[in-house]
């Protein structure tokens, strides 16, 4: 072998592992940011807590550009009202992109709503909302987020639940210039989480809990010396060429369409009132 030849591949394989990591767990990937007085990170487990004197969360040491981001989530049980437990991708900066799972937490009896939206270059407003079809306290679920040049899709449990297809050749924006960390959080937000902030959290029932384990992130490692191409190329772990991932399948659709038909409760793309008349450019766009 030449020293070329050992040099390419030296050079090959640096790139290839600055842009893949696979499998990181919790403790590898995460530093918890604030309270940390009530946070539990350890192995592959992580365990916000939330009482009347603080909430906790945590955040990668790395963003991603890219990639398949999951946990694996049991949620506040019992009245949770008032409470929040995020899990969603962000760049930092008034122009900042988001993706977003949210959990508002419910009285005792009634269903959690997942609240996603996504921002672009610092404008959000495109919020969708969901009702779970199971207990999401009583057993760990997995929630998954797909984020590639071409579409970015919201998963639990495999099940595929909202599709934002990127349209950026016809003007509208979607996030794929700016490197996210992966953020995790348990918070008080009676304000407005729950029936628009009508019903306040009990404080009886703290401490709240929230479990989070088998962290995966199947994804591009942006630290500005990876380029965005080198992030959309890689094919290391078909991404990109799944017809999974390119676009949704036929068995796929039929699960996407199950959850919005039955479980979809607000679509900001049917809020005429909202916008006036007016609603966003890529709502009269194909999604799936």
């Amino acid at each position: 072998m030449t020293i070329f030849e050992k040099l390419f591949i030296f050079f090959f394989f640096a790139i290839v592992s600055s842009i893949v990591l696979v499998d990181a767990t919790f403790s590898k990937s995460m530093n918890i940011t604030w309270g940390t007085q009530h946070a539990l990170l350890q192995g592959d487990d992580l365990q916000l807590v939330l009482d009347k004197t603080s909430g906790s969360a945590a955040e990668t040491k790395v963003p991603f550009l890219f990639g398949t981001i999951e946990s694996r989530i049991k949620l506040v049980p019992g009245n949770s009202a008032g409470t929040v437990t995020a899990y969603y991708l962000s760049s930092t900066g008034n122009q900042h992109d988001e993706i977003d799972f949210e959990f508002l937490g419910n009285i005792t009896g009634q269903p959690y709503i997942v609240h996603t939206n996504i921002y672009t270059q610092g404008n959000g407003s495109r919020e969708q909302q969901f009702y779970l079809w199971f207990d999401p306290t009583a057993n760990f679920h997995n929630y998954s987020i797909h984020w590639n040049p071409t579409e970015i899709v919201w998963y639990i449990d495999s099940i595929p639940i909202r599709v934002f297809r990127n349209y950026e050749n016809e003007g509208i924006a979607y996030p794929n210039k700016q490197g996210m960390k992966v953020y995790t959080s348990l918070w008080n937000a009676d304000d407005w989480a729950t029936r628009g902030g009508l019903v306040k959290t009990n404080w009886s029932g703290a401490p709240f809990v929230a479990k989070f384990n088998r962290f995966r992130a199947r994804a591009c490692t942006w630290n500005g010396a990876v380029s965005i191409n080198q992030c959309a190329s890689n094919t290391s772990t078909n991404w990109w060429t799944s017809p999974t991932y390119k676009k949704l399948g036929f068995a796929k659709l039929g699960q996407l369409n199950w959850v919005r038909n039955n479980y979809k409760i607000y679509d900001y793309c049917l809020d005429t009132k909202r916008f006036n008349g007016q609603l966003p450019s890529e709502c009269s766009k194909a999604q799936f």
